[in-house]
Parts: C-alpha cells; structure tokens; sequence
C-alpha cells in the first residue's frame, strides 16, 4: 500500500492510477496529502487557507469513484488565494485588508478544475495582490523555499509552487501577469507554463485583467499534468469579451505525440534591466546545447524590442491593475481601503493607479501594443525562444523588502528579466526545471512559443523531460520539517 511519503515524487497522472486501479481510495489519497501538508508545511508556509473537510466530503459522495473519469480524477489540488474563488471560502490576495472576507461567488475557472476531478484542499500564499516576485506576504508570513528555506520560493505564486516541490501535492493553481507562474517554477524546481492570452476564462466577476496581460493556469511536476489540465480548463465562457484561437487538437496528445520536424529555436542571455547572474546564464545555453544535441536548428538571436525599453509604460497597466482590483475588492467586501491595512509598495500602486488618466492608460496600452507587434514578427523566423526565467537564482528572503517601495520595485523589475514580455504579446511561454546550482538551488529555463501554439512547447518540454529528468529530484525532508 502507497505511504504518504511515497507518493511525494509521483505526478498527478500517477496518482490518479492509484485510485483507478483500486490500490487507494479517493479518500484515503486526499487523507495522505493533508498528512503530508500537516506534517511539513508549518516549515515551508505554502498554505493560507485549507479545506480539508470539504475535499473529502466532495471525495465521499456517490459517483466519487475515478472509473470513467479523466486522467486526473481525485488527485489533491491546491488553489492560489489570488483570482479564481471557491463561493464560502476565504479570499485574503495576501492581504490583511481582506482578512476573513469570504466571497459569496465562485469562479467559472474553479468549477472547471473541479469538474477535471481535482480535488481542492486549500489555498496557497501569494504576494499581496500578486505585486513581487517573491511570496512574503506580511498578513501570513513568507513560503520559503523547500530546496533551501532561507530562501524565496519566487512569486507570486511561490505558495504553488512550494507545494509542488515538496510533495505536497502533485499539482496547485497558479496564475501569471508578468511572470507570476514561471518565475516561482523556476525558484522551486517545478514545471510551469504560462498559456496564450484568453486560452483560460477569468469570469464571472471579471472579463480581462491588466488588459490581457493575466493568465491562468498550474504549475505541475510533469509535463503531461500540465497539458492535462490546460485541456480541462481551456476554452471562452459565456460572455468572454475575446478568447485564444482554437486548437488543432488536446494538448496531452502534443506530449504524447512529441514534435514532428525539428524546430527553429532561437537563444539569448541578453541582459535585461541589470546584469544576468551566470549561472542563470549557464542554464539557457546548457539547454540550446541539449535541444541541438536533439536534432533542433538552435540560433542565437533575440528580438530586437527589449523588455528595459517597456517598463514604463508596463507598470502604468500594473499601478492601473492593482488599483483596480483593490477597488472592486472594496466594493465586494463593503471595506474601505487605508495606508495601515495594506504594504507601503501596494498601497503606492494603489495610490499611483488612481491618479493615472485615461489618456495616460490609453497611450501606455498603445505603446505595448506596437512593441508586441514587433515582438511576434520575431516568431515568423522561430518557433521557440530559449532565455533566462529570472535574472538570478532564487533570493534570500526580505530581498525585495530592502529600501523605499520605488526600490523594490525596481529590484522586482530586474528580478523577472524579460517575462513580462511574454505578458504583454499574449505569447504562451513556460519554465522548464533542467538545472540546479552547485548549492543546489534550481534554475528554470524560459521557453516562448508562438502566440496560440501551447502544443509546441508542451511538445519540446516532454522531449526536454524525457532527455533530462526531473520528477524524481526533491528537496530533502530535512529542509521540510518544522524545527524543534
């Protein structure tokens, strides 16, 4: 009989087999996760919320059983406490201001994960309002990393990807406006692909985030968990103001199929706002060596739009963004927003996204429009662009808390590199969990795609798994228990 422990390497897909097969019961693999959450997350600090009675009480009901039910019927699942809402259940983003609000509406994206089989036992931590790229939260305290723990597990959706690398659960909810599910997945050692713009829904309560720039998805250990869910999740509700191009087919075909003719990859360790760390370096062009090495036409090349020439007028979308969210948080809670409930940099967002005009918007919107078009020319030319996720390997906890909100900011900025590009052209991009320091930090590899071709990359990224391997590398349990 599988053992909590025993179950920290396998993958959703694994899991599932287990319940199908007749060797676990649903209730008895969502009763191991919630021991393992119970036994190592008061080190790590992945969660925020949990939910533990309601997921095996959805487990117990009649039609429970995974016989006729997808890949990924009765796996454990975690939900970040940003976006997507289960109707009953806390929604803080990270933020005291909504500490112990409880929406009365769920989300279109959380019946679909449901209804995929996946079972929710809590929520896991964010950056307040999704700002950094790191998850320390100051309402709930920081996620630290499992592979060193005086370390970030990135953001902002560290507390998913934390869980992930620990075994926690196999797989947990994550979403992405400027490198939200890559960046923690490169920190943390996991898989995490960021779709094409509109291929999730974001209703009902909303309609677009950011002007397109969020996505939402998981991040995973294996590729074909992630293809597997983007399958379940994807395609417009009713109402969508606009929606992603329609596929050729399911994505676990793509990884299960694999790629067809070499692709034309292109590679680059430019640097981004400030200097790139060498190793982070190191790992994009170890990963152009392996995918010649598999028959692939790599080229260094880069586009010749630059994420530092766009900051600007990205962080007019974002300052409008994180007002905006605030604001219909208020609205939602019956609360009025004050400087003492809220970071001093959220709440100079906050402050900032009110005090922008519509022509400032409009003019900023108009400018990484333009860009983006230039950005996609590059992708008549390659299929796949290989570059660092982030700048550096993951941070010492309290980095991004150093000096005035206008010097995190900054320091966030360099931090993500080029990601947010990948936001702003609506491109699907992902990091790949190929390498890891001398120290043994991981070091994730971004990869974009073509702006509708998820396909593609979950293709090169089985190709990648399968040539180099990474579900079966955890941190050690010494960094996960509690200290005495």
């Amino acid at each position: 009989m599988s053992s909590p422990e025993s179950l920290r390497e396998l993958d959703g897909h694994a899991q599932a087999d287990l319940v199908r097969s007749g060797e676990l019961s649903e209730s008895e693999l969502l009763r191991h996760a919630i021991e393992r959450i119970e036994r190592y997350d008061g080190r790590i600090g992945a969660l925020a919320v949990t939910a533990f009675d309601q997921a095996l009480a959805e487990a117990a009901r009649p039609g429970g059983s995974a016989e006729g039910h997808g890949p990924l019927h009765g796996v454990p699942f975690l939900l970040k406490d940003l976006g997507p809402t289960v109707a009953g259940l806390e929604a803080t983003m990270g933020s005291r201001f909504l500490a112990g609000f409880s929406p009365r509406q769920g989300s279109e994206l959380t019946d679909r994960f449901r209804a995929a089989g996946l079972r929710v036992l809590g929520k896991t931590k964010t950056a307040e309002f999704g700002v950094l790229p790191t998850t320390e939260p100051q309402a709930q305290g920081p996620t630290r990393n499992p592979w060193d723990p005086t370390r970030s597990a990135g953001g902002s959706s560290g507390g998913a990807a934390a869980a992930v690398a620990a075994g926690l659960v196999p797989i947990a909810h994550a979403n992405d406006a400027g490198g939200s599910i890559r960046i923690p997945a490169a920190a943390c050692g996991v898989f995490g692909l960021k779709p094409t713009r509109a291929r999730t829904p974001l209703g009902p309560a909303v309609g677009d985030l950011m002007n397109g720039l969020a996505a939402e998805h998981v991040v995973s250990r294996s590729v074909r968990d992630s293809a597997a869910v983007l399958d379940a999740i994807a395609g417009p509700a009713t109402g969508d103001p606009y929606w992603a191009p329609p596929t050729a087919g399911r994505f676990t075909q793509a990884v299960r199929t694999g790629l067809t003719k070499p692709l034309r990859i292109a590679c680059t360790t430019r640097p981004g706002t400030g200097p790139l760390d060498p190793a982070c370096a190191a790992a994009v062009l170890e990963t152009a060596k392996l995918c010649a090495e598999l028959g692939h036409q790599v080229t260094e090349a880069a586009p010749e739009v630059a994420f530092a020439e766009l900051v600007d007028p990205f962080l007019v979308l974002w300052a409008a963004g994180v007002s905006s969210a605030i604001t219909s948080y208020a609205q939602l809670s019956g609360r009025i927003p004050t400087a003492d409930r809220f970071e001093e940099l959220t709440w100079q967002l906050y402050q900032q996204g009110r005090t922008l005009s519509a022509s400032q918007y409009l003019l900023a919107v108009g400018t990484l429009q333009r860009a983006a078009r230039a950005i996609a020319g590059f992708y008549e030319s390659y299929d796949v662009l290989l570059s660092p996720v982030t700048a550096w390997p993951a941070p010492d906890l309290g980095t991004f808390a150093i000096g005035t909100p206008d010097q995190q900011l900054l320091r966030a900025v360099e931090f993500c590199h080029e990601t947010p590009l990948a936001n702003l052209t609506g491109q699907p991009a992902m990091s790949v969990p190929l390498h890891w320091t001398d120290s043994g930090l991981p070091i994730g590899v971004h990869a974009t795609g073509r702006f509708g071709d998820e396909a593609t990359l979950f293709a090169l990224a089985a190709e990648l798994e399968t040539a180099q391997p990474w579900a079966h590398r955890l941190p050690a349990v010494a960094h996960l228990r509690t200290e005495s």
